[in-house]
């Protein structure tokens, strides 16, 4: 840095340095004046570029000398004018392709390109022009100084460059016309301070410029530029003057206009300029969008297509654009804008740009889409809905129908176009449905019809039938001006729904036979006529037999089909004044108007042939009925009396196996209340105390010994007295209570037994409902658990009866019990259809020989060879065998002439109650 110093003040003349310094600060400034008129006055870009570029290339190449003429190299020297021309031709091409460059929007990168040129040029220039010094020495260059100047010019020209493209301050135009000035003569002096002059003795080479007359073409030149500077600035402000003259018409014209952006694009579809309603409108601020495309406006699918340039291109092409779409704001919101583009261009033709028109029509749009969408749901409710419709004016001319309409009458899409009359749209409506022409007086008619119903007062609906196919319901409302709207629906599936609806109403789904609402009524009517003509009413109340097995072995399918059998079987045998009905399940009921007593015997017989007069056989199963009849008015007075006795006299056919057919008598209903109150009561016997259980042993035939007891159940009920198991058991297994009764039961013996000291066994009986409960095992375990008792000491009792229902079922369970270690027993053996089958199903620990054989055994051989064919049997299966009923000696000998190891009976004591394992009374 000293060195550069020395050089300047040492071997420089500061006066010319100091000229020099000035007039490259005149320079610089006409630069940066003529770069930003450059970038303000885009038509006249090139020009403008142009002059400032020649104009800072001829003040550096004249700083350049200016300085070189206060230099004191110690010798006489001149200038050479091919090299200080062509110096001045390099600097002046490389300040136009650097002045080029610069715009406005250009990048860094774009900038220091353009410095990079510029300085380029003017370090070519000053080596050039030290050259083009003619003097007695020769020039050696110091490569350090050569190689800092560059850099030394290039960082502060590209800082002025951006300042001169960007800033629009005066204080930004000094700063970028001072960093230029520095550029310059720091390259000049460090490249100065690189010289170094040797002597050396040599002849001048072409023309050669003394620095008297260099000074001259200094002068010129410096007056020249000073010219251009002075007209550049008188230029520039003639120029900012009407740019503002322009500013302040169009502030008023334009951007004082709030409810719509109007604002300018040049021809390359950029913002020119922006108003306050374009602000309001869009979100921006000014020196946001200036400069910047137009088309950021558009939303990214409208972009994506192109419509910003296909806008662009009508404009240039036609002359205007204007359209309509959605715009965007700053904030991402959307607006939808009535847009104008119109082309600008100067009076030669040429294009100057375009003025663009945005009005925010967001509202209007809305407006017109709920109008629009109205209309569109106003078409869609017409066309779609379920009724057929039409308007019709004050004079009766037609002024709109739907497409429902035609359908409804099967007319072509053309047909009953507005205008047409009312006679006319009647008559095209019947011939087309009816396919036939239709006389004057039918159209007369319902014309009448449809202007009768618009009478203040009338009933606006019509019901028209034409078959039985195709009804209508006509609905006619009358306009304020006199004009109607009629609405036409097909009620036909309608019609045949109700008529469907009032059959299910009235008859069984399954098997179409009067229901039970339909047969009392039937019957109130009847019982009423009969009355009064002192007639008579028959009425046969039926339930299938074993129907429950036909559902459980072959399925409800096949139940249902049996049902439907019979119904059709039993429609067939009706007669006059005959109803035949399902009340519900497998029951049925028949009833007959009768004139004469006489008349009832050969009905009942009709539907005993019916029911049993070789009906068919379901697979194994056949299906039975039980039947009871009652008569009005000998058996009752009343519809209900009369079809309760009924059921009373067809439960006793059914608890009969004799009889099929039952009469009511007199008691039938006392028996049906007793039943009744026994079944109430065994509901709560339990808890009130009243049952109680009693022992019957079992003892070995070959050493007396008790093998084990047998519990049994006795009720003592607090106003009927002890009522035997053979006459509640049955109600308790028809009303369910037996699943609660039959574990209270093994609760309590098993409770009871596990006290015994002896620790005998103890045999319980299971009915057949419970078998068929299927978490008996679980509860069988639980007690056992609870009770302590050991399995083994319990023995389960169960007939064939109860594997009958259900067989898999109950064998299934039988076997998880056995699994427990629990025995099994079957009890009454001998009295089932299928006992061998059923020893071969299931290992049973032990047969109970029925107590009938053995009560038979003194006085029939048939018996005796029973019981010794039992025990032939168990000793064939290894099945121990144990006779039920042993009252006799004669009975006992018997039993041990036979081989029978166990028996129980009255011989051996009857049941008692247990106390600590010790009989100790006798039940009575």
């Amino acid at each position: 840095m000293f060195a550069i110093a020395y050089c300047i003040t040492g071997q420089h003349d500061l006066r010319l340095v100091a000229l020099a310094a000035g007039m490259c600060v005149l320079t610089t400034l006409t630069a940066v004046l003529m770069l930003r008129q450059s970038v303000r006055a885009p038509r006249a870009v090139l020009g403008w570029k142009a002059g400032g570029a020649l104009a800072t290339a001829f003040g550096i190449w004249a700083t350049h000398f200016i300085a070189m003429l206060g230099y004191d190299p110690g010798f006489q020297f001149g200038f050479s004018v091919a090299l200080s021309a062509g110096s001045l031709g390099v600097v002046s091409a490389a300040m136009l392709g650097a002045f080029h460059m610069v715009r406005r929007q250009s990048s860094s990168a774009q900038l220091a390109a353009a410095g990079l040129l510029a300085v380029t040029g003017i370090a070519a220039m000053h080596y050039m022009g030290m050259a083009a010094i003619d003097m007695p020495a020769h020039i050696r260059w110091k490569p350090g100084y050569v190689l800092l100047s560059l850099p030394l010019g290039l960082v502060p020209f590209v800082s002025a460059l951006h300042l001169a493209a960007r800033g629009r301050t005066v204080r930004s135009g000094l700063g970028a016309a001072a960093l230029m000035t520095a550029a310059v003569v720091s390259l000049h002096f460090t490249g100065m301070t690189a010289v170094q002059l040797i002597p050396w003795q040599r002849e001048a080479v072409g023309t050669i410029l003394s620095p008297r007359t260099m000074s001259i073409v200094l002068a010129v030149i410096t007056v020249l530029l000073l010219a251009v500077c002075l007209g550049s600035w008188w230029i520039a402000r003639r120029a900012r003057a009407a740019i503002a003259a322009s500013e302040r018409q169009f502030s008023i014209l334009a951007k004082g206009i709030s409810d719509c952006a109007l604002y300018m694009l040049d021809p390359q579809g950029r913002v020119a300029n922006w108003n306050t309603g374009a602000a309001r409108l869009k979100g921006y601020a000014e020196d946001e969008v200036v400069g910047s495309d137009f088309a950021r406006f558009y939303t990214p699918e409208d972009r994506a297509a192109g419509a910003a340039e296909a806008a662009l291109a009508t404009a240039t092409g036609e002359g205007k654009f204007t359209g309509e779409g959605w715009r965007v704001r700053k904030d991402g919101t959307r607006f939808w804008a009535h847009v104008t583009i119109e082309r600008i261009q100067d009076d030669e033709g040429r294009a100057l740009g375009f003025a663009k028109i945005t009005r925010d029509m967001t509202q209007y749009k809305l407006d017109q889409d709920r109008i629009a969408e109205a209309h569109r749901h106003l078409d869609a409710a017409l066309e779609n809905m379920h009724h057929g419709l039409c308007m019709f004016g004050p004079d009766e001319r037609l002024l709109l129908r739907n497409e429902r309409f035609l359908k409804l009458w099967r007319l072509p899409p053309d047909a009953c176009p507005p205008g047409q009359t009312l006679p006319d749209v009647v008559r095209a409506a019947l011939e087309a449905r009816t396919g036939a022409p239709v006389d004057s007086e039918r159209v007369a008619e319902a014309r009448n019809r449809i202007r009768a119903s618009l009478e203040d007062g009338a009933d606006p609906t019509i019901v028209a039938e034409y078959d039985t196919d195709f009804v209508l319901s006509v609905d006619s409302r009358k306009l304020p001006d006199g004009g109607w709207v009629t609405t036409i629906e097909d009620i036909s599936e309608r019609r045949r729904s109700e008529a469907r609806i009032a059959h299910m109403a009235l008859h069984d789904a399954l098997t179409g036979l009067p229901n039970r609402v339909q047969f009392q009524s039937w019957l109130d009517g009847e019982l009423a006529r009969a009355e009064g003509d002192r007639g008579m009413v028959a009425v046969v109340a039926i339930d299938l037999d074993r129907f429950k097995e036909i559902n459980d072995s072959l399925g409800h399918s096949e139940g249902d089909r049996v049902l439907r059998d019979i119904a059709r079987a039993l429609t067939g045998t009706l007669q006059e004044n005959e109803i035949a009905a399902r009340m519900g399940g497998d029951e049925f009921a028949v009833a007959k108007r009768l004139d004469h007593a006489a008349e009832l015997e050969p009905f009942v017989a009709r539907l005993e042939a019916c029911m049993f007069g070789g009906f068919a056989a379901y697979g194994s199963l056949a299906v039975g009925a039980s039947m009871g009849v009652a008569m009005f008015p000998g058996d009752a007075r009343d519809r209900e009396t009369l079809l309760n006795n009924a059921d009373l006299a067809m439960y006793r056919a059914k608890a009969d196996f004799a009889e099929r057919i039952c009469y009511y008598e007199q008691g039938m209903d006392e028996q049906a209340r007793h039943r009744r109150v026994v079944a109430n009561d065994l509901r709560y016997a339990a808890t009130r105390g009243e049952l109680r259980m009693l022992y019957q042993p079992q003892r070995s035939l070959l050493t007396d010994q008790v093998v084990g007891y047998e519990a049994l159940l006795r009720w003592a009920h607090p106003r009927l007295g002890n009522i035997p198991p053979m006459d509640f058991i049955p109600i308790a297994e028809e009303t369910g209570e037996i699943i609660r009764l039959g574990e209270w039961v093994l609760r309590t013996a098993c409770t009871e037994a596990a006290g015994w000291a002896s620790g005998q066994n103890v045999a319980v009986n299971l009915s057949p409902v419970q078998l068929l409960k299927p978490d008996l095992p679980e509860l069988i375990a639980e007690i056992l658990v609870e009770t302590g008792l050991t399995p083994t000491r319990l023995e389960l009792e169960i007939t064939e009866t109860a594997l009958i229902a259900d067989k898999a079922r109950a064998l299934h369970s039988l076997r998880r019990i056995k699994a427990l270690g629990v025995r099994v027993a079957m009890d009454d053996f001998g009295t089932g259809y299928s006992s061998l089958d059923t020893l071969h199903s299931f290992p049973f620990d032990k047969i109970k020989i029925d107590k009938s054989f053995l009560a038979d055994s003194e006085r029939s051989e048939q018996s005796r060879a029973i019981i010794r064919a039992i025990l032939a049997l168990g000793r064939s299966l290894s099945i121990p065998v144990l006779a039920e009923g042993l009252e006799t000696d004669a009975q006992r000998q018997l039993l041990v002439r036979e081989g029978c190891e166990e028996a129980q009976g009255y011989l051996f004591g009857r049941p008692a109650a247990m106390e600590a394992g010790t009989l100790v009374r006798a039940a009575s």
